[in-house]
C-alpha cells in the first residue's frame, strides 16, 4: 500500500463526508449535527488546557478543519488493496456507529448525532458512505496502477 494513495483516498472519503453532511443540516431538520460536536470537543479541550477557545464562527472554522483532518487520517486506513470495499464499509459503518454511541458518554451530548431514529440513521449512512467514498478512491487508483 503506498501511503500517499491511502491519504488521498481517505481525503476523499473525508471531504465527501464533510460536504454531506453540511449539505443535509441546510436542508433536513432532523439532519446530524456533527459540526457542534465538533465545536464543544475543541472547547472542553481548550478549557481542560487551560486556553480560551474560539468563539463563532472560529469555533466551527476550527471544528470544520478537525473534522476533514482527522476523517482523513481515520479513512487513509481503507487504504489501497484487494480488501479496500469491506474495509470502507467496516470502517464507515464503525465510524458512524461510535458517532452515534461516544458523544454522550464523552460529554459531548448526544442530541445532536442521537436525537431521533432518523438522526441516527443518517449519522451511520453519513459515516458508511464516507468510507465507500474512500474505497471507491483507492480502489481506482490501486486499478491504475494495475492497468485494470
Amino acid at each position: 500500500m503506498e501511503v500517499s494513495k491511502a491519504l488521498v483516498s481517505g481525503l476523499a472519503g473525508a471531504v465527501a463526508l464533510t460536504i454531506a453532511h453540511e449539505t443535509l443540516r441546510r436542508l433536513v431538520p432532523e439532519a446530524p449535527r456533527m459540526d457542534v460536536l465538533g465545536m464543544r470537543a475543541i472547547s472542553k479541550a481548550m478549557k481542560k488546557a487551560g486556553a480560551q477557545p474560539p468563539a463563532g464562527s472560529s469555533l466551527r472554522a476550527w471544528a470544520m478543519v478537525a473534522d476533514v483532518v482527522s476523517n482523513s487520517m481515520y479513512y487513509s486506513l481503507v487504504g489501497v488493496c484487494k480488501d479496500t470495499w469491506l474495509r470502507g464499509s467496516l470502517l464507515g459503518a464503525g465510524a458512524g456507529a461510535g458517532a452515534v454511541l461516544l458523544p454522550g458518554p464523552m460529554g459531548l451530548g448526544s442530541d445532536p448525532s442521537n436525537r431521533t431514529n432518523s438522526t441516527r440513521a443518517m449519522t451511520v449512512g453519513l459515516y458508511l458512505m464516507g468510507g465507500l467514498v474512500a474505497a471507491g478512491v483507492g480502489s481506482a487508483l490501486a486499478c491504475n496502477d494495475k492497468k485494470c
